[in-house]
């Protein structure tokens, strides 16, 4: 005779109530135990903003957590799963993780460097360091003599007159596309084409509050040092993708960006879209080189990079090169790299906090 027991209760899984602070949030991981713990993937206790993860690496498995950015669930399951290599952060019971090292994500307003790509019928393609190129209408830039007017045939033929590839520009993001891609403009006399200078890439763009170092978003991106030993005044604008231009100052009079916009026509002339350098000096070259070194230190030593510190790291380096000198009084290597290159951060940073 066969005798049907009855199926017998399921074992209660044991879990502990879960906080909101970070020792909850261990808690989570550490409690889970389940009767199969070998079929599901192991997991550590992770602290939020402490714990680095891989991407495939499980996070949790608990249904309290949402997703956040760098994350997703796989179909069926419940598992959150890291997509980048970066830190977990923890927002409530939200759960993301910030990348360690991140291609500029563009927002409407920030002032970027960009190069131009390519040249199509009626706009540019520039990179400026986002995953996709950005766009420059032809619709989008000042006309020589200042007309505001639409763009006709005889624009579109001539637009390699005004940028052509491989030039150097600074931009506005105007706008933002679903496909993630930035629409820039350069309706202002603040913009337009870069020379007189020298470029510099940067890692650690945007200045995000969970990524160290890289240039802030700031009030003000474009600024001029006046430099020592006859380098004359240099301006410095700090793209927020990462990409720098640092040039010779030229006297707005010049460039006729001390006028309104009702006077284009009187100031503005094909000279704004020329490729010719003006004749820099020795001196200049050299503080350019300097305020270059300075800026790639900051980033070295995970600085955030604004207008105040580079100035200070600046000063820093004089008074750095001044010590070296008073030993033996030759002049010393003015690489801003390595060893030199944080005693200048340091003392900087110093400066800072006094």
């Amino acid at each position: 005779m066969i005798t049907i027991l009855p199926p017998l209760p399921s074992v209660p899984t044991a879990r502990h109530a879960a906080s909101s602070d970070s020792e909850g949030f261990e808690d989570d991981f550490d409690s889970d135990v389940d009767m199969d713990a070998s079929s599901r993937p192991s997991k550590r206790p992770r602290l939020s903003g402490k714990s680095i993860v891989t991407p495939g690496e499980t996070i949790t498995d608990d249904p309290q957590w949402m997703r956040g950015h760098g994350t997703y669930i796989p179909h069926l399951t419940t598992t959150i799963t890291s997509t980048v290599a970066g830190t977990i952060q923890k927002t409530n019971k939200l759960l993301s993780v910030t990348p360690l090292r991140a291609r500029y994500t563009p927002e409407i307003g920030d002032l970027v460097v960009g190069r131009i790509i390519s040249v199509q019928s009626k706009r540019w393609q520039v990179d400026i360091a986002a995953p996709l190129l950005a766009g420059l209408p032809l619709s989008s830039i000042n006309l020589p003599g200042g007309i505001l007017r639409k763009r006709t045939a005889v624009d579109e033929l001539n637009i390699r007159t005004f940028f052509t590839e491989g030039d150097l520009l600074v931009a506005e993001v105007q706008n933002l596309f679903q496909d993630g891609s930035a629409a820039l403009h350069t309706r202002s006399l603040k913009y337009g084409k870069l020379r007189n200078g020298f470029f510099v890439s940067v890692s650690g763009a945007g200045g995000s509050a969970g990524r160290r170092g890289g240039v802030a978003r700031s009030r003000r991106q474009v600024f001029t040092i006046t430099t020592a030993r006859g380098g004359g005044e240099v301006d410095v604008i700090l793209g927020v993708n990462g990409y720098v231009w640092i040039a010779k100052h030229v006297d707005p009079a010049k460039q006729g960006k001390d006028v309104g916009i009702t006077r284009l026509e009187e100031t503005l002339s094909q000279e704004i879209y020329s490729s010719q350098n003006e004749d820099i000096s020795v001196d200049t070259r050299r503080e350019i080189a300097r305020v270059a070194g300075v800026i790639r230190a900051l980033v070295e030593a995970g600085v955030r990079v604004d207008e105040e510190m580079v100035v200070r790291a600046y000063e820093a380096s004089l008074d750095v090169d001044a010590e070296d000198t008073m030993g033996d009084g030759k002049e010393k290597d003015e690489f801003l790299g390595g060893e030199k290159g944080r005693r200048v951060v340091e003392l900087a940073l110093s400066g800072a906090n006094a």
